[in-house]
């Protein structure tokens, strides 16, 4: 059952650590809520959150609106974290994953090359890169047929 949003949860790092909890259990709907009151925490002047807590919490609530199917929504959030921590992998894959699935294939390369110049490693950018650049291909093909 969720807790009501008091006013000790709703402040300092306590909110996030909260938030941080709900999206581990997959109380999206909870944590949603909980990531918003810390990202408006971060947006009054007397705040002091740390750039990696807010792009998180950006993240994090873009997380929740991708499975909730708000892809728009959930860009937007990943938008703010890149713009907040530029050199945050995790927000560029995320972003990418909506772009593949909207079909903007240049725009999820875009997003999953950045996503591997920030960690080479990140082996679901890998994946994703070398899918969507078949799926672009793959779309080019059949424009081409379509046009005979």
């Amino acid at each position: 059952m969720a807790e009501p949003l008091d006013r000790q949860s709703r402040e300092g790092p306590a909110v996030l650590e909260r938030a941080q909890a709900r999206f581990a259990r997959g109380e999206f709907a909870e944590a949603q809520a909980l990531y918003s009151v810390f990202i408006g925490q971060c947006a009054n002047l007397g705040s002091k959150c740390s750039p990696e807590d807010l792009a998180t919490a950006y993240n994090n609530r873009g997380q929740t609106k991708y499975f909730s199917v708000d892809f728009y929504e959930a860009m937007d959030d990943y938008t703010s974290a890149i713009e907040i921590l530029p050199d945050f992998e995790v927000p560029y894959y995320n972003r990418g994953l909506i772009r593949y699935r909207l079909g903007y294939f240049d725009e999820a390369l875009e997003d999953f090359k950045k996503a591997l110049d920030l960690k080479p490693g990140f082996q679901d950018a890998v994946l994703s890169l070398k899918q969507t650049i078949l799926d672009k291909e793959e779309k080019q093909r059949r424009n081409v047929e379509k046009s005979y």
